[in-house]
């Protein structure tokens, strides 16, 4: 696996970011332009492509919420992580001013870097764009979906 720095940290995958959003607003475009045709038209077969205007619109839905849900569950796992890290260096709790932005950044801070950045990441109110840009010696997270 190709190490991780600030250029290439951010993750897709393709099949589901691309293709499986595309489907699904293809085959919502795809109802709602049949479904004018057909009130316009034909006006006793509006049900069919209304029927899958519906099964589009919760599609998008499954997906949109699935991921957000994955990436909230892995948020609250992260917190949990970079807290423990952050007690096990310094024998303290973070401060919990840390948004979880800014807890999600600095995971990637080696442990020489960690709790410096953590402080000023407090102090400054770095962005989570910031703190990633301030990290000098990267620690890749190979396990974030």
């Amino acid at each position: 696996m190709q190490e991780q720095n600030y250029k290439n940290h951010t993750r897709l995958v393709p099949m589901f970011h691309y293709v499986a959003f595309s489907l699904i607003l293809l085959l919502i475009v795809a109802a709602g332009i049949r479904l004018y045709k057909s009130y316009v038209f034909n006006f006793r077969y509006v049900w069919v492509p209304a029927m899958f205007l519906i099964i589009g619109v919760v599609l998008l839905l499954l997906a949109w919420y699935a991921r957000a849900f994955a990436l909230k569950a892995q948020d609250r796992a992260i917190r949990a992580e970079e807290s423990l890290r952050y007690f096990a260096i310094t024998g303290n709790l973070p401060d919990p001013k840390l948004t979880i932005g800014q807890v999600v950044a600095l995971r990637f801070a080696s442990n020489n870097e960690f709790v410096d950045l953590t402080h000023r990441a407090v102090k400054e109110n770095l962005s989570p764009k910031q703190i990633k840009e301030a990290i000098k010696e990267w620690k890749g997270d190979y396990h974030r979906v």
